[in-house]
């Protein structure tokens, strides 16, 4: 840090298993990917290449190679994960992780209909291959699922051999963790950590008042993901209590 403040939280260190941030790339072309890293590069654990934007990105392997040589893992969406699956291409989708030198994967089933002993399957084959996150939640905002299914799915998924799971929230926040408003489903997320650790999921948490809610709830190293270029910095003050959100949230009372 650039100078000494007392009463601030620790951080875990990178590589680190809990208060990750995960980065949502939406399509940054090569050169604002330098700039990020130039700022934020100390504040990402690691970067998503949002749903199935890598299929039209160009300079795909360059970008990848540029995220990877400073030293931040990255990930296709699950979204595209699906859309090879639901095409019956999975090999085709293994191979695209050694192509383009992944050693992170996302099992997801947000957009189509998966039955769950299919899905754990998916995350066992690919665990032998790479690191798996994955996800539980609907991209429907209309598919409520209770809060017993998201226990008994998440722990089937760690079982089968995820290193995390993500709570679906999609890019906007509006979705499965939250609300439409974007307001969090505190009861779901409470009763989730009577029965999976906190440091196993990752939360998906756009917004910048979701962010405030999950540190104020969970601490400065929750893991939280799709979060924005742009706000990487802005999130790691609000872990740190320097921003008026989180200001008093660990000063000694």
């Amino acid at each position: 840090m650039n100078y000494t403040l007392t009463q601030i939280p620790e951080r875990t260190d990178k590589p680190r298993q809990s208060g990750l941030t995960m980065v949502m790339d939406k399509g940054l072309s090569l050169r604002e990917v330098e700039d990020f890293l130039s700022t934020s590069a100390q504040h990402a654990d690691i970067i998503k290449l949002g749903w199935a934007t890598s299929y039209v990105t160009p300079n795909l392997k360059a970008k990848i190679a540029i995220y990877q040589d400073a030293g931040i893992p990255v990930y296709f969406g699950g979204t595209l994960f699906e859309a090879f699956v639901v095409r019956n291409q999975f090999d085709d989708y293994r191979r695209l992780l050694d192509e383009f030198n992944l050693s992170y994967a996302e099992v997801s089933d947000g957009s189509i209909d998966m039955l769950q002993d299919d899905k754990c399957e998916y995350i066992r084959q690919l665990a032998t291959q790479v690191t798996v996150l994955s996800e539980v939640g609907s991209k429907d905002e209309s598919k409520i699922i209770p809060p017993y299914k998201w226990i008994q799915l998440m722990k089937s998924e760690l079982e089968a051999g995820a290193w995390k799971v993500i709570g679906e929230a999609r890019e906007g926040g509006t979705v499965g963790l939250f609300r439409a408003s974007g307001e969090v489903r505190q009861g779901l997320v409470e009763e989730i950590l009577t029965q999976i650790p906190s440091e196993k999921i990752l939360w998906e948490a756009p917004q910048k008042e979701q962010q405030v809610w999950f540190v104020k709830l969970l601490g400065a190293n929750v893991n939280v993901g799709n979060i924005a270029p742009s706000e990487v910095i802005p999130l790691e003050t609000i872990r740190l209590g320097l921003r008026g959100d989180t200001f008093t949230h660990f000063l000694d009372k």
